[in-house]
């Protein structure tokens, strides 16, 4: 695209009609604005006594907007003007993001210089049509072992990370980040604490990872629309970099305070709460936001770009099934599990490899790599279900060829699954060390199966031969019948 084409296109976001209304009312987060007829979604900007705030309309009450800023209220008071600034949602995207970490509105907060050569891009464009989407067929290496040998991830697949605080999403999101084989990296940070975003850039991401990323954040004291317009943001530079023809991996921490926003939202807008206190409107973002990514065909010649996108869900209690959890669910491509109780051996990444699933990982692996996943699934769920009493001892060897085996091989497995939070293991190896263990695991089973049929047989117990009575004879002096 030219340079007067961003420009035109620029041009027709912003809003050449004076559209003023002035401040009502306040009610809670929401400035009810008499006289302002604009749409939902429109920026506006308000003259308090502090200067010029910043807000979105939410909603409407008849004649009367409803505004939520992005900052705080105060300095506003009654009769302040209300400015309509722009009537589409949009974000200024280009390379130049590339490196940066910038706000929800696309504002660099790096101290870095200013970035140019921009593209205004819909925060909410229209659905695609569903032909259009590509067919997932190669895989996406990850550098996790756990993920690339059991989990394997497509291009273009959407994988949600699902546990509870502390265990580890953001460490796991940060490793994958460093690892995958992907052109850009986009992160958004989404109610995260404002300690733990540097934390994350500089420990946890590096300069490495850092080096093909663009991370958009806000952080939880900031407005609740900020927080729903970073992660629209974050989704919007990934299409961007994806139409370029660019093979995109989209990383959103978390899914969870992204729907704790829009609840905010949603009850300051007038809407009544429905499961466990989410409004509908939650239900209707979460596959707004989450079916964006994908493949997408190529037209013509050019190049076909996709979006890998991996969400990170917040499960209250550890609670699987509680309603974000659930309707993400079932909406992504797969999900990762990370177990606590795993977290808590000093195992990383605590991953529940089987509770965990990828529902494209049969068609994007070859016959080898399908019967090594296959063979160590069942060696995990062989030693999980055998689990306690081999741990006190009880487990009586021979009892169960895959028992067995998931002991013996033990040790193989576990180092394995575990990983150095820096280590990045390339996909060739990751597959041959799982086919190894694969076939050490069929070599064992195959040669306790003779020692087993050789064993005798156990003979059936037969029964008690009772003694037989002898007939009673006659008494002297009597004679038989």
């Amino acid at each position: 695209m030219s340079v007067v084409d961003r420009a035109m296109r620029s041009l027709a976001t912003l809003e050449s009609r004076l559209i003023v209304g002035s401040v009502h009312a306040i009610r809670g987060l929401t400035i009810v604005v008499d006289r302002l007829r604009v749409p939902v979604g429109s920026l506006v900007e308000i003259e308090t006594a502090m200067g010029t705030a910043m807000g979105e309309v939410i909603g409407f009450e008849g004649p009367r907007s409803l505004a939520m800023l992005f900052g705080s209220s105060a300095g506003v008071s009654p009769g302040s003007p209300v400015r309509a600034k722009s009537l589409t949602a949009t974000v200024a995207v280009g390379t130049s993001w590339l490196g940066r970490v910038l706000d929800a509105l696309g504002r660099p907060i790096d101290n870095g210089p200013p970035i140019d050569d921009l593209e205004n891009c819909a925060l909410e464009p229209p659905t695609m049509n569903p032909l259009r989407r590509g067919i997932i067929t190669d895989p996406l290496p990850t550098g996790v072992r756990a993920i690339d040998g059991l989990l394997t991830v497509g291009r273009g697949q959407r994988l949600g990370i699902f546990a509870g605080p502390g265990v580890g999403k953001s460490t796991l999101m940060a490793s994958i980040a460093r690892g995958t084989a992907a052109d850009v990296v986009v992160i958004g940070l989404v109610g995260e604490r404002g300690r733990e975003v540097k934390e994350f850039l500089e420990h946890t991401l590096g300069p490495e990872g850092r080096r093909k990323a663009c991370v958009v954040t806000a952080t939880g004291d900031d407005s609740p629309l900020l927080r729903v317009r970073a992660a629209a943001a974050a989704i919007a530079a990934a299409e961007y970099f994806r139409d370029q023809g660019k093979h995109v991996l989209l990383m959103l921490d978390s899914i969870t305070r992204l729907a704790q926003a829009q609840r905010q939202i949603g009850l300051a807008a007038g809407e009544q709460p429905a499961t466990k206190g989410y409004t509908p409107s939650v239900f209707a973002l979460l596959p707004r936001l989450l079916e964006r990514a994908g493949p997408v065909e190529a037209k013509g010649g050019e190049r076909a770009g996709s979006i890998t996108a991996f969400y990170t869900v917040l499960v209250e209690g550890d609670d699987l099934t509680e309603p974000i959890a659930d309707a993400v669910k079932g909406i992504l491509d797969g999900h990762i599990v990370l177990s606590r109780k795993i977290a808590a051996r000093g195992h990383y990444p605590a991953i529940d490899v089987l509770d965990s699933i990828s529902r494209v990982a049969e068609n994007i692996t070859d016959a080898n790599h399908r019967m090594a996943r296959r063979e160590m699934i069942r060696l995990l769920a062989a030693y999980r279900e055998s689990e306690e009493l081999i741990t006190i001892g009880a487990y009586a060897q021979g009892s169960s060829p895959e028992v067995d085996t998931s002991i013996a091989l033990r040790p193989q497995i576990l180092q394995y699954l575990q990983q150095d939070r820096s280590e990045v293991t390339p996909y060739p190896q990751s597959l041959r060390s799982l086919i190894e263990i694969a076939v050490a695991s069929q070599g064992m089973r195959q040669r306790s199966a003779p020692q087993r049929s050789a064993q005798p047989a156990p003979q059936p117990q037969r029964a008690a031969q009772q003694p037989q009575r002898a007939a009673p004879q006659p008494a002297a002096g009597q004679k038989g019948r």
